[in-house]
């Protein structure tokens, strides 16, 4: 059974950054498009990036230019480093192994979640 393990979150001041871990176990992630997700309270979750196989990674909303994803493949980790934060950015962080199938995107494994909180 595969398992996604995040950490990293915690709690930083407007501008600061951060940088999560996704440890995945029981599959080797560079087989599936990984994704972040997030949500806020009250909110809906929102895809805030994903990494298809290959190597290409699309940034959603703000994102995009402040956040970057990367992998270790011997790690078998995936990273989200989040500079330049903002209150907004305020949720919990969620990451998952994804296919494209003719139903759209199925996400097969997900992780617990890491709280990031921006204070103002």
């Amino acid at each position: 059974q595969g398992q996604l393990v995040e950490s990293g979150g915690g709690l930083v001041h407007t501008g600061g950054s951060l940088r999560l871990s996704c440890v995945a176990s029981g599959f080797r992630f560079s087989e599936y498009v990984m994704s972040w997700y997030r949500q806020a309270s009250g909110k809906e979750r929102e895809l805030v990036a994903r990494r298809r196989v290959g190597g290409i990674t699309t940034y959603e909303g703000t994102a995009e230019g402040r956040f970057t994803v990367f992998t270790d493949n011997f790690l078998n980790t995936m990273y989200l480093e989040m500079s330049n934060l903002k209150p907004e950015d305020t949720a919990v962080y969620v990451c998952a192994a994804e296919r494209l199938t003719p139903m759209g995107w199925t996400s097969d494994y997900w992780g617990q979640g890491t709280q990031v909180t921006v204070a103002s």
